[in-house]
């Protein structure tokens, strides 16, 4: 018997007293968005998951294959009435046994899904106010770049977000350079020079950061760098701007004082969709 909220219950009829991932956070995820019965960027979401795991030495199914996980992603979104316009989620986690050593490498998964209003990617000209959070930092290890369920830094810090009336906050890493948004990957346009931070500052090695780079080395006269980004460097460039799959490309409009254009990540995302096909 466990005890959940007072009550004693059957442990096993409770489904998370024996997950590792909620026990331990000893699981990665990938969020992908589908579209017309297709999810974006399927190759880039499979093998990330695939190095994830192999990362944190899960023992990977011979089945499971990219036209495996297709299909078990899609087989969810048809079910669930959701195959026009959707995100999915799929969480694998290391099985039952052990405490801090697990007594098994083997997984598994679950998937999700949920109804997105919109199949393309959109510009948004709303308010969009960040700030830094500091109260934690990234480290800058092999873990950070990888989506996995230790998020309590972007928990706490989307909490500080919303009491102090901020869209998102800039996380930092030991060096209090600046890493990547809460939920994704930060760019910066200074002049001609879009600059984004490498994935040895510690952050998340993102799906839509790839995307981003492709596109933006098409682009004439600017030129694209992976570099450091420091909290100084925000206050004089020129555009901010958040990626993710989900969201495609987020302005911010303005960090402190500063106010931010949003010219170039208008025109990415046009050029995102056209990409994306969609």
């Amino acid at each position: 018997m466990i005890n959940i909220n007072g009550d004693l219950t059957n442990s096993e009829t409770d489904f998370l007293h024996s997950n590792r991932g909620f026990l331990f956070g000893d699981a990665v995820f990938e969020t992908m968005k589908i579209v017309d019965n297709q999810i974006l960027f399927l190759e880039d979401h499979y093998f990330r998951l695939m190095a994830s795991m192999r990362i944190i030495r899960m023992q990977i199914p011979m089945n499971f294959t990219m036209e495996f996980f297709e299909n078990e992603v899609l087989k969810t979104t048809i079910e669930n009435k959701h195959s026009d316009s959707a995100r999915a989620r799929i969480t694998v986690y290391r099985n039952a046994g052990g405490l801090y050593t697990p007594t098994t490498n083997t997984i598994s998964y679950f998937i999700e899904t949920s109804i997105l209003e919109s199949k393309t990617y959109c510009s948004s000209n709303n308010l969009y106010e960040v700030d830094l959070f500091k109260d934690f930092y990234i480290p800058k290890h092999l873990l950070s770049t990888l989506k996995t369920t230790n998020k309590l830094v972007n928990v706490v810090g989307s909490i500080f977000a919303k009491e102090n009336d901020l869209q998102n906050c800039l996380l930092l890493n030991e060096n209090k350079n600046v890493v990547e948004a809460l939920n994704g990957n930060l760019f910066m346009l200074f002049e001609k020079k879009l600059i984004t931070p490498p994935l040895s500052e510690g952050c998340l090695n993102g799906i839509m950061r790839k995307q981003i780079l492709k596109i933006a080395k098409k682009i004439n006269n600017l030129e694209v760098v992976e570099a450091p980004i420091s909290p100084f460097d925000l206050q004089k460039s020129d555009e901010l701007f958040i990626s993710n799959t989900i969201v495609g490309i987020q302005a911010i409009s303005k960090y402190r004082k500063k106010e931010y254009s949003a010219d170039l990540s208008n025109s990415l995302t046009e050029k995102l969709n056209f990409f994306a096909n969609i």
